[in-house]
């Protein structure tokens, strides 16, 4: 079976100005464009206070992919429309033929509730938001993280964290092309009841690597969000799971700040060659980070 290692981690630094300089950092979603590298990005305010947005969504380009300089102006901000009223968060973002087609959540004004919406436009600097790609059914809510993948007949499979009975899950649509209807189908995979992802499961980047199944870094935790991020590989057709990683691949380390959250929480991956990922994810809810993953037979 394959092992995936990480072989080093490195800090991910925002050239930023205000607000964004001093928000908190998450969901850093990159990719390749021109040469260089782009990311789009969620900041939130820190502290949060009474009619503060739950997100903002900030874009960034760098050359060395650890580095990245950030727009002043947010790429994608909440409202006017009720549906997002409450703040955009968690990018994620597909090149098209055409441009950009970047999902993203909005959460409602009075935040019970989050949908995944969709923005296009032919950059970063002009991006529409469109329309609900999906929006939570009675008894569930929250729908967030999107992740998308191609299956081996040409369909398309979108991933996403949704709520259900006080925890997250991973549910997945399809839709023979993008643009089309997203239809619901069996959740990929369940909860391992005697494991560090034993409550809480949600999606992360899906990636290929030569001769081996595509893979999810997922991202599980405990009853009380000790999140950590691990892996499992998908047959072509996105079928069944084929094989899951025993242990975490990524924990945080120990939180400089004893009263930080202690989150690993995986957002993004780049292929590199054939055997390497560089997996883009958050620490704490608060600052970002890469590592190196190297896939093993």
């Amino acid at each position: 079976m394959v092992a995936y290692v990480v072989e080093k981690v490195e800090d991910v630094c925002l050239k930023a100005d205000e607000p964004l300089r001093s928000m908190d950092w998450m969901s850093p979603f990159v990719w390749r464009d021109n040469g260089g590298l782009r990311l789009l990005m969620r900041g939130v305010p820190r502290p949060m206070k009474q009619g503060d947005p739950s997100g903002v969504i900030f874009a960034g380009k760098s050359d060395d992919g650890l580095t990245f300089a950030m727009h002043r102006k947010p790429a994608i901000a909440g409202g006017p429309e009720e549906i997002d009223a409450g703040g955009v968060e968690d990018p994620t973002v597909h090149v098209a033929d055409d441009g950009l087609m970047v999902f993203f959540t909005g959460v409602e004004a009075n935040r019970p509730q989050g949908s995944l919406l969709v923005a296009t436009g032919p950059d970063m600097e002009h991006l529409t938001k469109r329309e609900v790609t999906l929006k939570a059914p009675e008894g569930e809510g929250n729908i967030k993280e999107a992740t998308l993948a191609q299956s081996s007949d040409g369909s398309w499979r979108l991933f996403y964290e949704y709520a259900r009975e006080n925890a997250s899950r991973i549910g997945v649509a399809t839709a023979p092309e993008l643009g089309g209807e997203w239809t619901p189908i069996d959740d990929p995979c369940a909860i391992r009841e005697k494991s560090w992802d034993n409550w809480h499961l949600s999606t992360g980047p899906i990636v290929s690597l030569k001769g081996h199944d595509p893979v999810m870094f997922y991202n599980g935790a405990t009853a009380d969000a000790r999140w950590r991020i691990g892996w499992m590989s998908f047959s072509p057709d996105f079928g069944k799971v084929t094989a899951r990683g025993v242990e975490p691949l990524i924990m945080p380390p120990p939180p400089e700040d004893r009263a930080a959250t202690d989150i690993a929480f995986a957002a993004s991956a780049l292929v590199i060659g054939d055997d390497l990922v560089h997996l883009y994810y958050s620490l704490e809810d608060r600052r970002l980070a890469r590592a190196c993953v190297r896939a093993f037979d």
